[in-house]
Order: C-alpha cells, then structure tokens, then sequence
C-alpha cells in the first residue's frame, strides 16, 4: 500500500480533530502550518507530529494538503499555494458550501482539488475526533482520486457519499437546517416554558426527553413513521389555538413549520383530510405580506 502523507494549513478545531482521526488510523500526519504558531504548537504536539514554520516545506512534505482555515481563507492560502512546486499534489478543503472550484485553474499545475466535509459538529479541538467515526462524509472534486479519498474513509468505518460542486450550498444548507436552526427552534420552545414560569435550566431539561426520544424514533422507524401532534392528527382546534397564544412572528413561523409538517402528514396518512388544516396554513397575512 502506498504511504500517504498528510499536511494542515489551519490549527483550529477542525484541523485538530481530522488531523487526529487520521494519525489514529495509522495515516501519517506531517504536521501544522498555522498563522498562529501557538496554534500549529498545540496541534503538532496533539497529533504528535511537527509544527512548521514556512508553508512551503508543509505542502512539499505532504502528498495531501487539507487547508482547516476559514472559510473566507481557503482563497488567500489557494494563491500562496499555487506559487510553489505542486505538480501531483491533492489540495483539499473542507468546507460545507464552497467547492473545489476554489482552487482556481489547478489543473494546470498538475494537482488536483477537493472539498471533504465531515457532517459533524466539530465543537472541542481535543475531543470531537473521538466521534469522528459516527460522521458522514461528503467528497466533491476531481474523479481522478475521488474513488480513493472515499475508499480511505471508508476504510476508517464512515459512510461516504460523492456530491457535484453544484449541489453544494444546497447539501449545506441542509446541514445547517437540522444543526444550526434546530437550535433557534429549541431555543424558541423553551423561550416558551420560560413564560410559563419554567427556570431556564428546568425548560431545557424538561424538553430533551421530546428532543431525545424524536431522534430514536427517526433513527429507528424513519421521518414519516415519527411523526406525531395536532397536524397529523388533524387536530385543527388545537393548531389554532396554538397560533393565538403566540406573537405574530412566532405564529407566521409555527405555521411555516407546519406545512412543512403537513408534507409528511399526508404521506402517512393518505386518507386523512387535511383540508381544512392546508386551508388555514395556508392564508395570506395581509400586516406581512406574504403567504403563510
């Protein structure tokens, strides 16, 4: 098997725990070139491999490059980058939205670009790599080792799936729905049990059981087959007495979410009427002007 050296441009959480996942199977870790040297110390040390301070001995000592920056980075280091001798290189970033073609014209410098990204909540530099195995993988760039970054992962016990660079702000935002605004979602039922006279610790506490037992239910049986509550029930009196406990923004955003959940509804049950609850889910509301 060929050996395989791998480089980081960026010491964040990201790179500290990709890096780490990697050297705990068995892939060679070259080290970190970060802006801030502490970070790429810690990193190094971390991974047990080597803190560099000039990022062309970084990219020249690796066969893989996985740039860990920012987002808004990932162009400014392509354009150092590009300076040097890459001829045969992989340059990888791993962000969720933007793809390889941010490596502009790396084809004629005979390299070969990818974006490879970990549907993962990355949240502690030295403990989110513990998880890594649990994450979902995306890879999107040239066919020519695509194959063979899947494969790699794979090997380490992920399931991986290969996008096209034109479904990727899309594959992201999906990403971001269930991680990011699920969050705004749990804050806003527990903002809820708060008025209620519910401590704030005591709201959060009360609601993870909902939240917990939902996943499982989804994990085991499927979206359409979890599905509970007032719409799928066809419980228009209930629905609507909810609207009316609730502010107007908080109303136009319950009955969003519903339609969304009326979706499934129908699916489960297809021959339940639903009629009267689509009709009311779906009024114009003349102070916002627009269709709910």
């Amino acid at each position: 098997m060929v050996t395989i050296k791998i480089g980081f441009i960026g010491a964040g959480k990201v790179g500290f725990s990709l890096g780490k996942y990697l050297k705990e199977n068995n892939i060679i870790v070259v080290g970190y070139y970060s802006k801030n040297r502490h970070s790429s110390q810690e990193a190094a040390l971390f991974t047990q491999s080597q803190c560099y301070y000039n990022l062309q001995n970084l990219v020249k000592d690796s066969d893989i490059i996985f740039i860990t920056t920012p987002d808004s980075e990932i162009q400014n280091i392509w354009n150092c980058i590009n300076k040097f001798h890459i001829d045969g290189k992989l340059f990888c970033h791993c962000s969720g939205s933007i793809s390889s073609e941010i490596f502009s014209n790396i084809e004629k410098y005979g390299a070969y670009g990818y974006s490879i990204h970990p549907m993962f909540a990355v949240s502690s530099k030295y403990n989110s790599y513990k998880n890594f195995p649990e994450a979902f993988i995306t890879i999107e760039g040239h066919e020519k080792y695509r194959e063979k970054l899947k494969d790699l992962f794979v090997s380490f016990g992920n399931d991986v799936v290969i996008i096209s660079k034109d479904n990727k702000v899309l594959y992201h935002a999906a990403c971001v729905v269930v991680s990011n605004l699920v969050l705004g979602l749990i804050g806003t039922g527990a903002k809820y049990l708060e008025e209620c006279n519910f401590p704030e610790e005591i709201a959060i506490k009360a609601l993870l059981p909902l939240i917990e037992f939902n996943l499982k239910n989804i994990k085991s049986a499927g979206i359409i087959q979890s599905l509970t509550g007032p719409v799928e029930r066809g419980d228009l009196s209930t629905i609507k007495n909810h609207c009316n406990a609730l502010g107007k923004e908080d109303e136009i955003l319950y009955k969003l979410l519903s339609k969304k959940v009326l979706d499934i509804a129908t699916s489960k049950n297809i021959n339940r009427d639903y009629s009267e609850i689509e009709k009311y889910l779906g009024g114009y509301d003349e102070e916002h002007g627009c269709n709910i």
